[in-house]
């Protein structure tokens, strides 16, 4: 069993984002989500941007730091 972290980010503009996060296991080959949906919104802003880039991967990060003109 493994247990995996899907991370969407939804509504991605260049004033705000929803990051979306969900677990997953792998049992016997099938994803089972685990617990509820975990969704936070940012927004373009110094706090903000130093919140996301402690609880994101550096892909999505600079994704959302891409749009986000960073």
């Amino acid at each position: 069993m493994e247990l995996k972290e899907k991370i969407t980010l939804d509504m991605l503009t260049k004033e705000s984002v929803s990051v979306l996060r969900q677990q997953f296991l792998n049992y016997n080959g099938v994803d089972m989500q685990v617990g509820e949906n975990i969704r936070n919104a940012y927004s373009n802003n110094e706090d903000d941007r130093a919140s996301l880039k402690s609880i994101l991967s550096d892909e999505y990060y600079n994704a959302v730091m891409a749009v986000w003109q960073c």
